[in-house]
This record gives structure tokens, C-alpha cells and sequence, in this order.
């Protein structure tokens, strides 16, 4: 499977208000693993950048005013994503900047559905943590995903954390460690019976703790299940 974890920058937000991107910046991952493989531009919109998005990516004029137009480097970006699985944080945002600019181009580029599905880890953020907040920044402090390089956004640095997010919003690093852990046991002794101590290690409970664990199951009924473990 192909996937390209993809972001945009923009100078501003909406396409409809004549908008367009500045910056596009994609990495691939095959079968949920992280190639060498990127895309990444930086575009002269021919407009300039609002002042509330240079806040956001401080991605200025003058930078821009030497660097293709989007026409330059449309074509090399749909080879790059052509076929693939698009992941993108609030798809709709990016996917609307892209239709608009091969749009511009001419009908017969068509539009970003006809090269690509897409997947929302937006949506699939909001699926998974109902009624918290899920930008970037809350997914990468829920789970641990190191965002300190990203004071303001930009497209590959934003790409690049996405990745990791996904995959840890899937389970599919965690389904990687529960492989590698199998596959050892599988090298190693998986036709051996596991050994028993020769010695029982023992209890980690103090007199104290015991009793109170004793006199707790005792106040649950007859048949409590914890009975069985009240010794």
C-alpha cells in the first residue's frame, strides 16, 4: 500500500477569494512504513500573502517572489501522488487549494479525487476522541509525538509529524512492536514450554496490604470472582 502523508500552506483561506498555495510538502509511506521518498516546493502564488497566514507560517512575499508557479511543478506533483492513498489533517482544506490550482490549469488535469483516495486523520482523530481537541499539536501531545521544531507551520515539517501521528492513531506502531515481539518468540523458543521458576518470587504485598485487600473482598457479596484471589 501507498500512501503520501501530505500538507499545504496557503496565502490565506479560501480558494473561492481568489487564495492560493505556497507551499507543498509530502512523504511516503509503503505498507505504513516511512520511505527516503519526499516531495516539497515552495510556489510563487502571484498574490500576496494575507498578514493573519504569514503569522501562521511566516512564509513571506519576498521569500516567494523567485519560486515556480504552480504550473512548474504540477506535473511533477501528480506523478509523485498519483495512485496513492493521500493522508492529510482537515482534508477538505487542502484538497479544495489543490482542485483549485489544477483547476486554473485547465479541465483536463481534472482533480485531486480522480489521482487519489484520501483519508482525514481529522475526521479519524474526531472518530477516535469524541469531544476533545484534535489539532496536530493536541494529537502530538496525546501521543507523545515529538513536535519541537514546529513554532510555526510548514508543509514537509507538518507532513513529517502527520506520519507519525497517523500511524500511532491507527495502532499500526503498536501492532509493530506486538509483531517484533512474536517474531522473537517465534526464533527463539516458541517450541519450547516456558520454564517455571525454580523458586516463586515472592509476594510484593506487605501483611497490611493483604489485609485490607482480605477485608475489601469480603464487604462484595458471597461468590465474589475476587474471592479467589483474597489470599
Amino acid at each position: 500500500m501507498r500512501q503520501i502523508v501530505l500538507d499545504t500552506e496557503t496565502t490565506g483561506l479560501d480558494p473561492a477569494q481568489g487564495h492560493r498555495i505556497i507551499e507543498i510538502g509530502g512523504v511516503e509511506l509503503l505498507d505504513r512504513r516511512l520511505t527516503r521518498r519526499h516531495f516539497h516546493r515552495y510556489v510563487n502564488p502571484g498574490r500576496e500573502v494575507e498578514a493573519g497566514a504569514f503569522e501562521v507560517h511566516g512564509i513571506s512575499n519576498d521569500f516567494l517572489a523567485d519560486k515556480p508557479p504552480f504550473a512548474q511543478v504540477a506535473r511533477e506533483f501528480v506523478e509523485f501522488v498519483r495512485g496513492a492513498e493521500l493522508i492529510i489533517h482537515n482534508a477538505p482544506f487542502d484538497i479544495g487549494f489543490l482542485d483549485n490550482e489544477l483547476g486554473l490549469l485547465g479541465a483536463e488535469w481534472g482533480r485531486m479525487g480522480d489521482l487519489c483516495t484520501v483519508i482525514d486523520t481529522l475526521a479519524l482523530a474526531r472518530a477516535r476522541h469524541p469531544g476533545q481537541k484534535n489539532r496536530l499539536d493536541d494529537l502530538c501531545r496525546r501521543y507523545a509525538v515529538d513536535n519541537s521544531q514546529r513554532e510555526l507551520h510548514g508543509a514537509l515539517l507538518d507532513a513529517e509529524i502527520l506520519a507519525e501521528v497517523y500511524l500511532e492513531l491507527i495502532g499500526a506502531r503498536q501492532a509493530s512492536l506486538v509483531l517484533v515481539e512474536e517474531m522473537a518468540i517465534s526464533l527463539g523458543s516458541a517450541r519450547r514450554a516456558a520454564a517455571q521458576r525454580p523458586i516463586l518470587l515472592p509476594p510484593r504485598l506487605t501483611d497490611e496490604e493483604a489485609l485490607a485487600h482480605r477485608e475489601f473482598v469480603a464487604t462484595l457479596g458471597e461468590e465474589p470472582v475476587w474471592r479467589h484471589y483474597a489470599a
